[in-house]
C-alpha cells in the first residue's frame, strides 16, 4: 500500500486523509457536542489500545485454519468420526465452552425490531438513490407490486404492455379485494362488493350497492383515517402489527374507475432497512469511502437528496415524512413514514490508510464505528428532519465476526466508543451476522457476548457456504453447488440459529434475519416459497427490492411470526454435530464429464459476472445474469462462495489450471455478450491479459485457497485501485 504523506493532517500519532478530516470537522461534528478535537482523540484511543488485540484475533483465525487442515490431511483416506472430530475442535478452543441459560438485557429498542415482523431491505450505501428507495420502502403500492411483477399472470388478456391494460388492472383490483377479505373480513359479505367506506360511531363502516352498511368483523383493526369521516381520503387498519392504507379518489389508471373509489392499497412493507458500508458497496478509497459517509450524514440529519433529470424535468428525492391519521378516538396517529435504519460496518480484517496510526493503516471497522455512530448523534440530539430511532439507538450490524471472543471484542469496541462520544451506556446496539462456522457452532456463545446490546441475528446462506467451503478445504471435494442447498450442515444451521435466538430470548425484543431472495424478476416464486423463511421462525427477511418488499409483507399478514416462534420453542435442539457435518463428495461417487464442466462454467460465469462490475465499474450490487440469463442480486457473498468452489475442486484434482483458464475465457465471452448495451462496460475478450477483471477473477480461484477465510476483498480491492489508476 503506497501511502502519499502529503494528503494527510497530522493529529498526534495520527494522519487523517484530509477529505474525511474535513468532513468530521465541517459536517458530522457541529451540533453533536463533540468536538473534532474530541473525536479524533477519541479515534486514536481507541486505535492504540485496540490494534493488537484486532491483529492477535486475526491471527487466530489462521491458526485454527492451519490446523483443521492439518487434521483433515492427517485423516484423509479415512472414514471420518464426528466424535473425534468434535473433540479435536474442543481442544482447540474452534468449539468454545457452553453457557449457562440466560436472556437479552437490550433495552430502548425501537417497535421495528423489537415487536413488528417485516420484510427488510439490504442496500448499498454509497448509491443514494438506492438508499432513497430503502428509506422509503416503508409504504409500497399494492397496486404497482401485482400489476407490475409476475404476480399476476399475462394469460387471458393481462399482458403487460406500455400503455395501462385495463384487463390486467381489473386482475390487480380483485387480488388487492381477496387480501382485504383475508385479513380485514367484514362482519358481513366481502369488500368485493363495498360502494363507500366511511367513518361512523368511530368506527369504519361501508355501504353495500343495496344501501345496507357493517363493520369490520375485529373493529379494532380500524386505526384511523384521513379527510373527512363521511368520505374519507384514507383508512389506516392493522393486523399482525402490520399497517394497510386504503387510498380513495379518481387517482391514475388502476383504481380510476373503482365503485368504492380505492384507488390504491399500501401496504407498510420494508419495516427496517441495513445501510450497507460491507458487501454490496465496491469502496476502495477515500474517494469511495466519502460517499458511503456523506450518505449515512444525509440519512441521519434527514437531509439526504437526489436529483435527477427526467423527460426533461427535474426531480429531487429526498426522505418521506411521517404520516399523520385521525385516530378512532379523535386524537392524532402518527406512523413512521420511513423504515428504520440500521448500518451495517466493515469486518474486522479490514485495513484502510485513509488514518494512519504511526504510520500504519488502521482496522478500517474501527473508522466505521466512530464516524458512523457520530453520524448518528445528529438523530438522537433531534437535529434530523426525518428522525429514526425513537427509543434513542444507533444500531450498528458487525458482519465476519468469527465465535465469541471477536464479539466480546467488538462489544468492547462499542462500550469505548460510547464512552469517547458521551452516549448513554449500550446506546449503540449490536447485530451479529451469523456468517461464519465458528460463530454458527458458539452462537449461544456469541450472543451472551453482548447480551445487553444484541439486536439482531440472522442467517445468510452465501457466506456461511463460502467459509464452510474454506475451512473444509483439505477435507476432500466439495458436492456441487446446487446440492450444497439440501446438505445436512445448512438445513441444522438454518433451524439451530432460530432455536438459539429463541432460546437467548431474543422474541419481543429483537430480530431473527434470513437470507436474501437473490432473483428480484422472480416475484412470484419469491411468493410461493419464501413464507417459509416465516414458517422457520424468522421475524425479518430480506428482499432485493421495495417491491419485493411489498409483496413480501403479505406474508407477514399470512402468517402470525410470534405464534410460530412460541411453536417452535417446543422442538428439540439441534445438535452442532450437524452443523459441523462436512458436504465432501462420498469417494465412491464419479462426476462426469458433463457435470465436472456445467459445474466449473457456473461458477465461472457467476464470478466473471459479478468482478467485471466491481472492478471494472466500482458497483459493489447489481442485478447480474447468471449463464441461464436469469438475473440474480449479487454482492460479495455470492463471489466467495464460487471462488472458494472452484479453488477446492482445483485442490483436489477435479479440474486443472488451464481447464479452469479455458472456461474463464469462455465465459468471459458470454458476460461480453450479457453487458453488450451497457456503454460503460469494457470486454474482457478483447485482451485477456489486459483486462483487469478478468486477472481479478484468475486470482480470486487461483490464489482462492490462500485468501484468509476464503474472502474476496484483499484481491478485489486490489484489482480496483488497478483499475481506478488506469481510468486515471
Amino acid at each position: 500500500m503506497q501511502i502519499d504523506s502529503d494528503n494527510y493532517v497530522s493529529l498526534g500519532k495520527l494522519k487523517i486523509q484530509t477529505p474525511l478530516h474535513d468532513l468530521v470537522k465541517k459536517d458530522i461534528a457541529p451540533k453533536t457536542r463533540v468536538t473534532n478535537k474530541q473525536f479524533w482523540t477519541a479515534m486514536e484511543n481507541l486505535i492504540a489500545n485496540n490494534m493488537d488485540d484486532n491483529a492477535r484475533l486475526l491471527k487466530k483465525r489462521d491458526s485454527l485454519q492451519k490446523k483443521i487442515d492439518k487434521w483433515h490431511i492427517e485423516h484423509r483416506g479415512k472414514k471420518h468420526k464426528p466424535a473425534a472430530y468434535k473433540k479435536f475442535l474442543k481442544e482447540i478452543g474452534y468449539l468454545a465452552e457452553e453457557v449457562a441459560d440466560f436472556e437479552i438485557n437490550s433495552d430502548n429498542v425501537d417497535d421495528e425490531i423489537a415487536n413488528v415482523p417485516g420484510p427488510q431491505l439490504v442496500v448499498p450505501l454509497d448509491n443514494a438513490r438506492y438508499v432513497l428507495n430503502a428509506v422509503n420502502a416503508r409504504w409500497g403500492s399494492l397496486y404497482d407490486a401485482y400489476y407490475s411483477t409476475d404476480t399476476v399472470s399475462e394469460a387471458n388478456g393481462c399482458r403487460k404492455i406500455k400503455k395501462y391494460n385495463p384487463i390486467r388492472g381489473e386482475r390487480v383490483i380483485e387480488r388487492a379485494r381477496n387480501l382485504l377479505d383475508r385479513h380485514f373480513a367484514l362482519e358481513r359479505d366481502t369488500h368485493k362488493h363495498v360502494t363507500q367506506y366511511f367513518i361512523k360511531n368511530n368506527q369504519l363502516t361501508v355501504h353495500f350497492g343495496d344501501g345496507s352498511e357493517t363493520t369490520l368483523l375485529k373493529p379494532q383493526q380500524f386505526i384511523g383515517y384521513t379527510g373527512k369521516p363521511e368520505n374519507p381520503d384514507s383508512v389506516l387498519l392493522c393486523h399482525h402489527s402490520l399497517h394497510l392504507e386504503i387510498k380513495f379518489g379518481d387517482g391514475f389508471f388502476i383504481g380510476r374507475r373503482d365503485h368504492a373509489k380505492i384507488y390504491d392499497i399500501q401496504l407498510e412493507s420494508a419495516v427496517t432497512a441495513i445501510m450497507d458500508c460491507e458487501d454490496s458497496v465496491a469502496s476502495v478509497d477515500m474517494e469511495d469511502k466519502l460517499k458511503v459517509y456523506r450518505n449515512w450524514l444525509g440519512l441521519m440529519k434527514g437531509t439526504l437528496v437526489r436529483t435527477i433529470e427526467k423527460e426533461g424535468e427535474t426531480i429531487k428525492r429526498s426522505m418521506e415524512p411521517d404520516k399523520t391519521y385521525i385516530g378512532s378516538n379523535g386524537k392524532p396517529v402518527v406512523k413512521h413514514g420511513r423504515s428504520l435504519m440500521l448500518v451495517r460496518n466493515v469486518g474486522n480484517h479490514l485495513y484502510t490508510d485513509m488514518v494512519l496510526y504511526d504510520g500504519k493503516p488502521v482496522p478500517e471497522t474501527f473508522v466505521d464505528l466512530l464516524v458512523t455512530s457520530l453520524s448518528a448523534v445528529h438523530d438522537l440530539n433531534g437535529n434530523s428532519k426525518r428522525g429514526n430511532s425513537r427509543k434513542g439507538s444507533i444500531y450498528i450490524v458487525k458482519p465476519k465476526m468469527h465465535g465469541p471472543e471477536e464479539v466480546a471484542f467488538n462489544n468492547n469496541l462499542f462500550a469505548q466508543a460510547e464512552q469517547a462520544l458521551s452516549l448513554k451506556e449500550n446506546t449503540l446496539k449490536m447485530g451479529i451476522m451469523d456468517e461464519e462456522r465458528r460463530t454458527s457452532v458458539n452462537l449461544k456463545a456469541c450472543i451472551h457476548a453482548a447480551k445487553d446490546r444484541v439486536v439482531f441475528i440472522n442467517t445468510g446462506f452465501l457466506d456461511r457456504t463460502g467459509d464452510d467451503i474454506h475451512t473444509n478445504m483439505e477435507a476432500g471435494p466439495i458436492i456441487p453447488k446446487d446440492e450444497i442447498k439440501q446438505a445436512k450442515w445448512l438445513n441444522a444451521y438454518e433451524n439451530s440459529n432460530v432455536q438459539i435466538g429463541l432460546e437467548c430470548g431474543l422474541k419481543d425484543k429483537a430480530q431473527i434475519g434470513k437470507g436474501m431472495w437473490a432473483m428480484p424478476e422472480e416475484m412470484n416464486a419469491m411468493m410461493k416459497t419464501k413464507i417459509q423463511h416465516l414458517k422457520a421462525g424468522a421475524n425479518t427477511s430480506w428482499v432485493p427490492s421495495p417491491v419485493a418488499a411489498t409483496l413480501h409483507a403479505i406474508h407477514y399478514h399470512r402468517l402470525n411470526v410470534k405464534s410460530r416462534q412460541m411453536a417452535l420453542m417446543d422442538l428439540a435442539k439441534v445438535p452442532v454435530d450437524d452443523i459441523l457435518d462436512i458436504p465432501v463428495l462420498n469417494g465412491k461417487r464419479k462426476l462426469s464429464t458433463l457435470e465436472i464442466r456445467h459445474e466449473l462454467e457456473n461458477n465461472a460465469q457467476g464470478i466473471l459476472g459479478y468482478v467485471s462490475r466491481w472492478v471494472g465499474q466500482g458497483v459493489g450490487c447489481s442485478k447480474v445474469p447468471d449463464i441461464n440469463d436469469t438475473a440474480l442480486m449479487e454482492d460479495c457473498a455470492t463471489l466467495r462462495i464460487s471462488s472458494q468452489h472452484i479453488a477446492n475442486w482445483l485442490h483436489h484434482g477435479i479440474v486443472s489450471k488451464d481447464e479452469v483458464r479455458e472456461a474463464m475465457k469462455r465465459m468471459a465471452v458470454i458476460v461480453d455478450r450479457q453487458n453488450r448495451d451497457d456503454k460503460n462496460y469494457e470486454p474482457m475478450s478483447k485482451d485477456f491479459s489486459a483486462s483487469v477483471p478478468f486477472l481479478a477473477a484468475i486470482d480470486l480461484v487461483l490464489k482462492g485457497r490462500k485468501q484468509p477465510n476464503g474472502y474476496t476483498e484483499f484481491i478485489l480491492y486490489k484489482r480496483r485501485l488497478e483499475q481506478k489508476n488506469l481510468g486515471n
